[in-house]
Formats: structure tokens, C-alpha cells, sequence
């Protein structure tokens, strides 16, 4: 699952950790599983994690298993009711063509 696309309007990286992150909005991930995710390396994420964690798109707490996790805040997951669609609508189309 991807983010909603109010959310998508940021760096790779950071649209990537939140797409992994909304993967498993419900359980979280650690750090190593972000990593894991992610195709980036570390210091990129560190910085895509700290970037999110700062505009509160995220939040870090103890799972049931008394590991900590990274949970992605419920705005950023899609509703599933709402219809929208993994498939990009045109401006997405012509940023992926421009680069941007």
C-alpha cells in the first residue's frame, strides 16, 4: 500500500519509508526492518526518519515485545473505503517524466 497522496510530495527516500511504514501501519517497524525496506542507505533514512518525526508523520514506541518501533501516523494511511487508487493520476505521470 502507498501513502495518500497528500504525502507523496517529498523526497524519495521519506516517500519510501512512508510507504513501508503504511505497509505495516498497524505493527510498526524497527529500524532494522525500515532498512530492510528502504533502498537507501542508513544516513539517508536517519535523515527521512528524523524529517518525518519532526512534521509529526510518525511516532517511535515500545511494541509488545518490548522492541521499539516506528508507526506511521494514521493520516498517512489511505482509506480503503475512500477509492483511491496505487495508479498514477496524471501530475505524478508527468513529474516521473520530468524527474521531479
Amino acid at each position: 500500500m502507498r501513502a495518500r497522496r497528500e504525502f507523496r510530495d517529498r523526497r524519495d527516500v521519506e516517500v519510501a519509508v512512508l510507504d513501508a511504514l503504511v505497509d505495516r501501519s498497524e505493527e510498526g517497524m524497527t529500524v532494522f526492518e525500515v532498512r530492510a525496506a528502504v533502498d537507501a542507505d542508513i544516513d539517508e533514512i536517519e535523515e527521512a526518519l528524523a524529517s518525518l518525526k519532526e512534521d509529526d508523520l510518525l511516532s517511535v514506541e515500545n511494541g509488545d515485545d518490548d522492541r521499539v518501533v516506528i508507526l506511521v501516523d494514521d493520516r498517512v494511511v489511505p482509506d480503503p473505503t475512500a477509492g483511491e487508487t496505487d495508479e498514477p493520476g496524471l501530475v505524478d505521470a508527468i513529474r516521473d517524466r520530468l524527474g521531479l
